[in-house]
């Protein structure tokens, strides 16, 4: 046998022949509140959901990982089976449902009539998408093939289901849909994973795809390049960079998004910046902002002359940064984070990202999102 099939991630905890009988009403679960006034909670499994959580986050400090991964360089790290230090505990089809953190932004696009409105929205969905993994240095556990995963949230008015189809190569596929069949976004995800010596680069093969019912619109996109820096000595820390083309199929409309890499200073860390344009190839608005923080929209025009302002008082800045950077070639350093974006006068907020739990940093998660895709159940089988 395969030595990586040796390795699973529940236990069935069967006793008897008659276990196997599986009925829905003997299935109990069960939240960190047993009853509401007293009562015993409904049958229909709606309960209150979780606001933290018990298990705290242990720290990959003291792990060496130097003798394992030195053997892996150049290698794609999906076909390895990897220690359990680097995981975080989610699986990978829970991974995919953090896409959906930031729903409202579709259900605003749906609402309006204007094309490039709509555009302005879908990007801002796009870069909200990847937002999660700022900060995110833990790895989700591979799903066994053919395994589910659904989320169902009423109050944010969607459901999706995900599911691993191949196991090598790890493919994933999920399906999303509005309760009021307003949209629905689907797609696959290939996490294409590479080791570099100090840093491991992914790449999320596969294309999303947006709908929106009411316009008749299919918009697509795939997400940007993913660098986990100094897993072998120093402070780990992400980048996203590449660029992410979004289409509207129906009318024409482009939008095209730069991540931009950190650079040698640091100055463009998590630095998105964009344009979009109709089929004529025209600019009507400017995206800016980071993809860890907030979108801005402003006029093409009025980017331009901010950018032209910002050149003539940049002066002897370049020089200055000249001066004081310094190589290493022990660890990759993280730049300082440079103060959060400036609006300019007569921008647009389209996205600001949700804050994280205040003790995000002390338990295995950090989204109020995850609340809810770790809520405990048990069933009888």
């Amino acid at each position: 046998m395969n030595s990586e099939e040796e390795f699973y991630d529940a236990e069935t905890g069967l006793e008897s022949d008659d276990s196997c009988e599986v009925s829905f009403k003997d299935a109990c679960v069960y939240s960190n509140k047993q009853s509401v006034n007293g009562k015993v909670l409904s049958e229909n499994g709606v309960f209150e959901r979780r606001t933290t959580l018990p298990a705290p986050m242990f720290s990959r400090n003291d792990f060496s990982v130097w003798g394992f991964l030195k053997k892996c360089i150049g290698m794609e790290l999906s076909k390895i089976t990897m220690p359990i230090v680097f995981n975080e505990p989610l699986s990978f089809l829970q991974r995919i449902t953090e896409y959906m953190e930031h729903t409202y932004l579709i259900h605003k696009a749906c609402k309006h009539s204007d094309s490039i409105e709509r555009m302005q929205l879908v990007a801002a969905f796009a870069v909200s998408a990847v937002a999660s993994q700022w900060d995110r240095t833990g790895k989700p556990f591979n799903p066994l093939l053919g395994e589910t995963f659904e989320l169902t949230r009423e109050d944010e008015g969607y459901r999706m289901i995900s599911e691993q189809v191949s196991h090598h190569p790890p493919i994933s596929a999920f399906y999303a849909e509005s309760l009021n069949q307003d949209f629905s976004f689907h797609g696959s995800i290939y996490p294409k994973l590479k080791f570099w010596g100090k840093s491991v680069e992914a790449e999320p093969k596969g294309t999303m795809t947006l709908e929106l019912s009411k316009h008749r619109e299919a918009y697509t996109w795939t997400n940007p390049m993913c660098c986990v820096h100094n897993v072998i000595l120093g402070k780990l820390w992400i980048e996203q960079y590449g660029t992410v083309e979004i289409v509207n199929h129906s009318t024409g409309d482009k939008c095209v998004l730069n991540f931009k890499p950190c650079g040698m200073f640091g100055k463009e860390l998590h630095r998105v910046e964009g344009y979009i344009q109709d089929k004529s190839k025209k600019k009507h608005r400017v995206l800016y902002g980071k993809w860890t923080e907030c979108v801005f929209s402003i006029e093409p025009k009025v980017f331009e002359a901010n950018r032209k302002a910002e050149k003539k008082s940049g002066g002897d800045s370049k020089k200055h940064k000249q001066e004081q950077g310094t190589g290493g070639d022990d660890a990759d350093e993280m730049p300082d984070v440079q103060e959060t974006v400036t609006m300019i006068p007569g921008s647009a907020l389209l996205w600001r990202v949700a804050p994280r739990p205040p003790n995000s940093t002390q338990v295995t998660t950090t989204l109020e999102f995850h609340m809810v895709l770790k809520r405990p159940y048990y069933a009888r089988f």
